[in-house]
């Protein structure tokens, strides 16, 4: 169990492209994802997870979220960190 909220990257693996999004549980936000649940994914679907982040307060996990997608800088920056942490 994840403690805080988290900030994810998934791939689909129908075009390859990233989603973002902020949650409070990674796999059962995936689950839904891959269910089809999720109205502005479920054309790209199956998803695989590339990471998360997590923090301390939903406003920051928001604020992160929403500079991501804004932003692509951060977008790459985010993606890079997450490759960076996994080494």
């Amino acid at each position: 169990m994840i403690n805080g909220y988290c900030v994810y990257a998934l791939k689909s693996l129908k075009d390859n492209k990233c989603y973002f999004g902020q949650t409070e549980d990674v796999i059962k936000r995936l689950n839904e994802h891959n269910q089809g649940k999720v109205k502005s994914t479920k054309h790209r679907r199956p998803f695989m997870l590339v990471g998360y982040k997590t923090y301390k307060t939903r406003n920051e996990a928001r604020w992160t979220e929403y500079n991501i997608k804004k932003h692509s800088d951060k977008k790459k920056k985010f993606l890079a960190d997450l490759e960076a942490s996994k080494l």
